[in-house]
């Protein structure tokens, strides 16, 4: 079973949050697709695979940003389930842009709040609830962002939220091995979702002329990657860092 906890936005009703949960379907796990947004958390639960007897997927609402929702999600899962979650993916992310100069504290408390607070949250419940049972084992995914690497104008508050979603998992990575819990970080570059509509095309033209690879990523590019670090494909990684970029800022 999987849970992909999202934030407030993108979640698990739309973007890299909805791509995660449709590929880990197809490979066969059992879903909980958490957004703030519970409409377009059935959304994604309609769209996401069942070709797996017994496979068993549900739509919850929580926000990742408030330690009393995580709880209570986590107790909804268990109930629901019967069992803790083995695979979870943190891909909660909001942005407050603005250059820092004119940032205010309440835009940049937001974005920490959303960003880095709502993995920690996830990462602590998901962990506490398998050292808890009688199976260790378990991979845990946070969507990080090159943003992080390299900065960005305008995006202090974004880039800062985002590097603590490194150390922050190069930490538990340490920590819960003895649990058999794996934790690393997947850095998105420029990605074509929700967030990216609003977004001029002649400016996301400009984009995709910076990637070697000539194209903004897709949702699904990074969808294959947590994937792959959901199996057993990758038992032997934990605390790594995952570029899918297309060869942006090598």
């Amino acid at each position: 079973m999987s849970i992909s906890s999202p934030g407030q936005h993108p979640g698990g009703g739309s973007g890299i949050g909805r791509a995660v949960c449709q590929r880990l379907s197809q490979e066969g796990a059992s879903v909980a697709v958490i957004d703030l947004n519970i409409e377009s958390a059935i959304q994604t639960l309609q769209s996401l695979s069942r070709d797996v007897p017994g496979q068993d997927h549900v739509a919850l609402t929580a926000d990742v940003s408030r330690s009393e929702s995580v709880t209570a999600l986590m107790e909804q899962i268990q109930s629901h389930f019967s069992a803790p979650p083995r695979v979870a993916v943190n891909s909660a992310g909001i942005t407050r842009d603005e250059f820092l100069l004119r940032l205010s504290e309440e835009s940049f408390d937001s974005v920490l709040n959303v960003n880095l607070k709502g993995p920690f949250l996830i990462t602590q419940a998901v962990a506490r609830s398998i050292a808890a049972s009688e199976k260790n084992g378990g991979s845990i995914i946070n969507i990080g962002s090159i943003v992080a690497k390299v900065g960005n104008l305008g995006q202090a508050n974004y880039a800062a939220s985002k590097a603590g979603v490194e150390g922050l998992t190069k930490t538990a990575a340490k920590e819960l091995a003895k649990f058999g819990i794996r934790c690393n970080t997947v850095l998105p570059g420029f990605i074509a979702t929700p967030m990216t509509d609003k977004v001029p095309q002649k400016v996301l033209d400009k984009f995709a002329g910076m990637i070697p690879l000539g194209r903004l990523g897709r949702p699904e590019d990074v969808a294959d990657v947590c994937a792959f670090l959901a199996s057993d494909e990758s038992k032997y990684i934990t605390g790594a860092s995952i570029d899918v970029t297309g060869g942006l800022f090598l």
